[in-house]
């Protein structure tokens, strides 16, 4: 990233001030991380990602829950974070829909409700998300907010396994010792 080019900044603020999407983007990302060429700047990051979310961007609506979640350049705002990540989720964002299944299970911004825990996991779990595939599966080991279920939470966490989250490799072999060598098949 220190390597990058600098790039032309007024010229990116213009252009993103005329409603150009990537140039909006651009520099949200840059204040986020502090690059090309500028500082690290968690409150500009903020602002551009506002206008992104304003136009229904889902990446921008995830990644400014996720600043009201932190208070990065934000004030701490759970309740913010969740409307945020609810507008994302609502357009099949995987991050948002694990970032609400996280806060319900936690019960972060929101009353803890495990079964609405495991449905938002089951929509970013399906989606690809690892963390999903994993918490989902501890969730039907637990039998929180689903019923338990050894198969499904063996399955889960094997595939969250399978795609390199080290926690689900750790835990699979516990789930294991749960299941015959049949329904190991059969999961």
């Amino acid at each position: 990233a220190a390597a990058q080019e600098r790039v032309d900044l007024d010229d990116l603020k213009s252009r993103a001030s005329a409603g150009d999407k990537a140039a909006t983007r651009q520099l949200a990302e840059m204040y986020y991380a502090g690059r090309g060429g500028v500082q690290r700047d968690f409150r500009e990051a903020a602002r551009w990602y506002e206008k992104l979310a304003k136009f229904g961007d889902a990446r921008a609506q995830t990644s400014l829950g996720l600043m009201y979640a932190r208070g990065y350049g934000v004030e701490k705002d759970l309740q913010k974070a969740h409307r945020y990540w609810s507008f994302a989720a609502a357009q099949n964002d995987p991050g948002a829909q694990f970032n609400l299944g996280l806060s319900f299970s936690l019960g972060h911004g929101v009353a803890q409700d495990f079964a609405r825990a495991a449905e938002w996991y089951r929509k970013a779990a399906s989606r690809g998300h690892v963390q999903a595939q994993h918490n989902l599966g501890m969730l039907y080991h637990q039998g929180k907010g689903v019923d338990r279920d050894p198969l499904r939470a063996y399955f889960w966490v094997k595939v969250a396994a399978l795609q390199g989250d080290e926690i689900a490799r750790e835990n699979v072999a516990a789930l294991a010792s749960d299941l015959t060598p049949e329904q190991l098949r059969e999961a």
